[in-house]
């Protein structure tokens, strides 16, 4: 915790913490976490959907992310079972600068008998994984 004091007379302003400053310091350590999540880069799920052929999908996922170029871009999306098992994998092979929010299937995904549920997750070549993902009730037989 950062503490104030005032400057006794016969200590120069400038090296005394003002209370100000300690508020206002104390402040931006408050607000620094939601700050870094807020501009973190996490891509977001926008939307998913699927159409099946029995036990066989093709998923169309929309994503979102600033991605800025080669070294910061969205580079995969998932889909896995409610157990956290990989389904499918759709990557990404280049950054999507000027073309924000984007759509890209991925079909032939066979989807396991038991399993009629799926989640979509998406990642970043910086951040990793999204903590952001979309749950899909599929049609299936």
């Amino acid at each position: 915790m950062i503490s104030a004091r005032a400057a006794s007379p016969t200590e120069p302003a400038e090296t005394a913490p003002s209370a100000l400053g300690a508020r206002l310091a104390r402040l931006a350590l408050f607000l620094l976490p939601p700050l870094s999540t807020a501009f973190a880069g996490d891509v977001d799920v926008v939307k998913a959907s699927a159409e099946c052929d029995g036990r066989t999908c093709r998923f169309e996922v929309t994503l979102a992310h600033a991605d800025t170029g080669w070294d910061h871009y969205a580079d995969q999306w998932r889909v896995l079972d409610p157990d956290g098992n990989v389904l499918g994998v759709r990557t990404l092979a280049h950054p999507h600068v000027d073309e924000q929010p984007f759509t890209r299937s991925l079909g032939g995904v066979e989807i396991p008998e038991g399993v009629s549920r799926v989640i979509i997750d998406a990642r970043d070549s910086v951040h990793g994984v999204s903590d952001q993902t979309i749950e899909l009730e599929l049609d299936l037989p």
